[in-house]
């Protein structure tokens, strides 16, 4: 049996996903990684991290040993999975929704820059356990400056949603030492709690809550613009906010990288403005995990074609 699911954990494509049933007689001989999530048959983080590895073991032959799957766990069985990846050696596990806030309370020790998120999305195999990261923040911040070549530092940031994915990018421009930050979400009311937990960071960051039906409109500098909603996901999702006012400099990121244009995306182009998708943010918080992980150089720009190439659309 174990020989048997060694071969299928060795000869399977990229893109099966493997299950928690799979997990209970896993025997690969080699390094194992793997991304969790609810679904994760979506997920191109195989192809990514599996070319980067191809890479790596080029110059350093251990990591011919190493390979990076795919499980798909409910995320009422997290609590019951994390401790038999741990006793099955996975050395590195990425977290996905829904599993990114629920880690916090499984793992053994947390990052410190990783606990003002509220999220792990990296897990380090350690002896004790799990050690949590939130290598997020890192993709967002190299996602903007290899898009525009701006920098969160004294900028006017313009934060859309109230989510998870909102608290990792509001913590990161606070950290990163935005000027103004605006937070803008359906209802302002979920906003406010939000507000007051990014306070508590130090920084002299100036804050300011907005609906999206009444966007900003005074602009001294133009802002750059996240979308941390999930309006965009499909096709026939309206833009989250009207872009109308906003100055022509203005940059639009969308965390959402498939489809690759979202709706405030089509939105921005209309308005001439530059824009990008979340692939380079998704890029490169991989990048950082494989970092943590292996404690070497990671080829980032083979992620990122990987990624290119595995990307649905």
């Amino acid at each position: 049996m174990n020989s048997k699911r060694r071969t299928n954990a060795i000869s399977a494509p990229e893109d099966k996903v493997f299950t928690l049933n799979d997990l209970e007689s896993w025997d690969f001989p080699g390094v194992a990684l793997a991304v969790l999530g609810f679904p994760v048959k979506h997920s191109i983080s195989p192809q990514m991290h599996n070319a980067a590895l191809r890479k790596m073991a080029a110059s350093d032959p251990r990591f011919s040993e190493w390979r990076y799957f795919k499980f798909e766990i409910p995320p009422e069985k997290l609590s019951q999975a994390l401790p038999l990846f741990h006793e099955k050696n996975f050395r590195g596990l990425n977290l996905t929704i829904p599993h990114k806030i629920m880690a916090v309370d499984l793992v053994s020790e947390t990052d410190p820059a990783a606990a003002a998120t509220g999220a792990l999305n990296t897990l380090l195999w350690t002896p004790g356990g799990y050690k949590g990261f939130n290598t997020d923040g890192f993709g967002l911040a190299r996602g903007i400056e290899i898009s525009f070549g701006k920098k969160l530092k004294g900028a006017d940031v313009v934060l859309l949603g109230a989510g998870g994915a909102a608290r990792s990018a509001a913590v990161l421009a606070v950290q990163e030492g935005c000027r103004r930050l605006f937070l803008g979400n359906r209802t302002t009311e979920k906003l406010e709690p939000l507000r007051d937990d990014i306070r508590k960071l130090e920084g002299s960051t100036e804050f300011h809550l907005f609906g999206l039906g009444s966007p900003p409109s005074e602009w001294e500098e133009a802002p750059i613009v996240i979308n941390a909603t999930a309006a965009g996901l499909r096709e026939s999702d309206p833009p989250p906010i009207a872009l109308d006012g906003f100055p022509k400099e203005t940059v639009v990121y969308d965390m959402i990288y498939n489809p690759k244009e979202p709706a405030l995306i089509r939105e921005a182009q209309k308005h001439g403005f530059r824009t990008a998708n979340g692939l380079t943010m998704l890029v490169y918080q991989g990048v950082r995990a494989l970092e943590i992980w292996s404690e070497s150089s990671v080829p980032g720009n083979v992620m990122q074609k990987a990624a290119e190439s595995a990307s649905p659309n």
